[in-house]
């Protein structure tokens, strides 16, 4: 073959690579921004809780969260888990619900909400480094720093110079942030051979299911319930719960953990700009900054997880 027809070929093989490179690279972005709409609605959960619902139910509110709308997916999908994915489904359901939710209302109940939070936003962090050592992932130091830069942006939302640090509070927020860190990890590592939908439809209906005794035990029956209490639940089980548990296990089926976990910073964000513009709540220019600084936290986890490919050349 001529040299300069050799040339040519390595040219648009050149080009074809980099095509099909930016072609998946706009599915991973797409994919990322999807994923990103499920911690933005979480961060409304404040503003429902606490305009819509009764106070001082947190744990019968979160069983009603999970299990009605499970159950409801699970009509849609008609479909239940077979064989070792009943106990996935439970164990996942605990991990990822309501283990979880019942440590993030300890924790918030035991501190102050802006220290909860950033106990919480260690989760990153502990996502990074069972990534190694459940799926082998690689820890790259971006991603560690885009976690310590998350935890320090929460800081600048939500943390008041007189917050106080009661121990148990803090051990049932890293507990919390434990849980919800392995069962993302594991929602990854144990590839369901479902759909996303179903995938999420079981596993909201095994912490719901998990959670009815706990709410049974430690709290009193619901008042009655008005029609704002019905849309607050109604939100929270559809929006809050199903909407956006799919959008969050279908971004784990695609993405690494490390990518999706990191995204969960942009709930106090939302938070914090909902109670400014619905609430009338002050915001000050701690907290602009501390925005800025979580957007670029995110940024960084992203970037981190960017390999670049290399294709040998042809002489």
């Amino acid at each position: 073959m001529p040299w300069y027809l050799d040339v040519k070929l390595n040219y648009v093989s050149y080009l074809y690579i980099k095509i099909i490179e930016m072609k998946k690279m706009e599915a991973r972005n797409f994919d990322i921004a999807f994923t990103a709409i499920a911690p933005a609605i979480w961060g409304s959960t404040y503003l429902v809780t606490t305009e819509f619902l009764p106070a001082g139910y947190p744990l019968t509110v979160a069983m009603l969260r999970a299990l009605p709308a499970g159950l409801l997916l699970l009509l849609v999908v008609r479909q239940m888990p077979t064989g070792i994915w009943w106990a996935r489904s439970f164990l996942l359901g605990a991990l990822n619900f309501s283990f979880f939710w019942a440590m993030l209302f300890v924790s918030a109940y035991r501190l102050p909400g802006g220290v909860a939070a950033t106990v919480g936003a260690v989760q990153p962090l502990i996502v990074v480094l069972l990534s190694r050592v459940v799926l082998g992932s690689p820890i790259r130091i971006l991603s560690i720093v885009g976690g310590l830069a998350g935890m320090a942006g929460v800081a600048l939302l939500v943390l008041t110079p007189g917050a106080a640090l009661d121990p148990l509070g803090v051990v049932a927020g890293l507990a919390g942030a434990v849980s919800m860190a392995f069962g993302t990890v594991l929602s990854r590592h144990w590839t369901p051979p479902v759909s996303p939908l179903t995938f999420t439809a079981w596993q909201l209906a095994a912490g719901g299911l998990l959670l009815v005794p706990v709410a049974m035990f430690f709290e009193p029956p619901l008042p009655a319930l008005t029609a704002s209490n019905i849309m607050g639940f109604a939100y929270l089980g559809l929006i809050g719960a199903a909407f956006t548990y799919l959008l969050w296990f279908r971004g784990l089926s695609r993405l690494e953990p490390s990518q999706v976990a990191p995204l969960g910073f942009l709930s106090p964000v939302v938070a914090i700009l909902l109670g400014w513009g619905v609430l009338g709540q002050q915001m000050t220019a701690v907290q602009v900054f501390g925005i800025v600084v979580v957007f670029a936290s995110v940024w960084m986890s992203q970037q981190a997880q960017m390999v670049r490919r290399t294709v040998p050349g042809r002489t």
